[in-house]
């Protein structure tokens, strides 16, 4: 058996140019995800569940005209033609929920064993994957039961599956968990926190997160499209204000956050959208010398950077990273800790 390589360069396909360099996994065009192939520098897991990312699942739902069936036909078609589920158009993945069934020698100290249930934090943009056959589509959670098989590299980050928490609570909360823990890092004690898709995954996170961090001489502001996802957010109590507006519309925002900031802005601004061109809602909303972090996959990061010089916008801006170390038990303590926050996510998203 050979030891493959850490960053899963064995596994990535050769292009066009054989003598060009090889991309690691997430670039790459193709992976061979054949579980047959045993390296010493894997894991290799049962696929139970694939948590698909909202913006890569919203755009195969337009494709597909709402139709689960359809949505399936889409994951099989990619999954079959690049060996991993990375979406051709938001070029974004999700996660995994599946049983370990076999870990190399070279990554035995991981701590994982055949039979455990474990959750990869890994996009499945740069996770080999198998599929025989799709079980089930649930849009409201954004997960395709499936049959398959996925390999983890040794850098690869994965979290096994709570005792506590019902599986498909634990896998939603797992798919957006470098969001909050961001949040944590960035919101101060009396400053403006403004979300945008506060009504989703990663922006009710973020809102909660932020809650506990700016405390009572800060605010949070809650921007959400969909009315059902406002009234939720109404409802959760966190936010001091809540705003239904689409994130689209870059001078509406900027003019709706003024209103509630007396012209002054938001000291950070989160962006959770799950559809593209919202760059600029996010930079117009925010104050000079502030922030804005982009969480959402939709995100085109030329669109900020130019957006932000075109306008004069002095911010700094974050490109979202789904990892902070420790993040899958931060994210699931806030379930743990927020009844109202766990009883919507169950309702939602079991």
């Amino acid at each position: 058996m050979e030891p493959g390589d850490p960053l899963g360069l064995h596994r990535v396909l050769p292009e066009t140019d054989p003598t060009a360099p090889l991309p690691l996994p997430q670039r790459a065009a193709r992976l061979d995800p054949d579980p047959d192939k045993v390296f010493e520098s894997e894991i290799l897991v049962s696929v139970e569940t694939l948590n698909i990312d909202a913006a890569s699942f919203k755009q195969m739902e337009d494709e597909a005209g709402g139709d689960s069936a359809k949505i399936g036909d889409i994951v099989m078609r990619t999954i079959a033609t690049r060996g991993k589920q990375h979406n051709p158009v938001t070029g974004s993945g999700g996660m995994l929920l599946g049983k370990v069934s076999r870990v190399g020698g070279l990554v035995s100290e991981r701590g994982v064993m055949r039979g455990d249930r474990i959750a990869t934090l890994a996009s499945l943009s740069l996770t080999p994957l198998k599929l025989s056959r799709i079980i089930s589509v649930r849009p409201a959670s954004a997960q395709v039961d499936v049959e398959g098989t996925a390999v983890i590299f040794a850098t690869a980050p994965f979290a096994k599956m709570p005792k506590d928490l019902a599986e498909r609570l634990a896998l939603a909360a797992l798919d957006v968990a470098g969001a909050a823990p961001q949040v944590g890092r960035l919101a101060k004690p009396g400053d403006t926190v403004l979300v945008l898709g506060a009504g989703g995954k990663s922006g009710l996170l973020c809102c909660v997160e932020a809650r506990k961090r700016v405390g009572k001489s800060g605010k949070v502001i809650g921007l959400e499209s969909y009315a059902p996802f406002t009234k939720d957010l109404i409802a959760l109590g966190v936010c001091d204000a809540v705003v239904e507006h689409d994130a689209r519309d870059a001078a509406g925002v900027r003019d709706r956050v003024a209103e509630l900031t007396l012209g002054e802005g938001a000291d950070l601004t989160i962006s959770c959208v799950n559809v593209p061109g919202c760059e600029m809602a996010a930079i117009c909303a925010t104050k000079d010398r502030g922030k804005a972090y982009f969480f959402a996959m939709s995100t085109s990061f030329t669109a900020c950077a130019l957006g932000a010089e075109g306008i004069g916008a002095d911010i700094d801006l974050y490109i979202g990273n789904g990892y902070a170390e420790g993040h899958a038990d931060y994210t699931l303590d806030i379930l743990r800790e927020d009844n109202r926050l766990r009883s919507l996510f169950e309702r939602r998203y079991t």
